[in-house]
């Protein structure tokens, strides 16, 4: 939440423009959770290939250990990701709310 609210507060301007030129509380509300879903499914799927890439070297390396097998359990991975998008549109309301309130010439004004 942090992250996406400094963004937002950082974007002052940019979103008093937008509003300025007709942009609707709604259209700026659906960007800033747009980005956050972005973000946080990118962020999610980078995870996966690291943590799955990491999981397999060990695999190997550990092989003469005795684990000679690596599984990835795909529907676990899915559920993931889903959690990742839903964590990261919740995430964004309270910054997408907060982005879509600003006052048009405040924010215009804002520097």
């Amino acid at each position: 939440v942090n992250t996406l609210a400094l963004s937002v507060f950082e974007r002052t301007r940019e979103i008093g423009l937008l509003r300025a030129v007709g942009m609707l509380r709604s259209g700026i509300r659906r960007t800033i959770v747009l980005e956050a879903l972005i973000i946080a499914v990118f962020g999610a799927v980078l995870g996966m290939v690291i943590g799955v890439a990491f999981g397999a070297l060990l695999q190997r390396i550990l092989a003469s250990e005795g684990i000679e097998e690596f599984a990835v359990n795909v529907p676990q991975l899915a559920l993931f990701l889903v959690l990742a998008a839903v964590g990261g549109v919740l995430a964004a309301l309270w910054p997408a709310w907060r982005g879509s309130r600003l006052r048009i010439l405040d924010a215009v004004a804002a520097e």
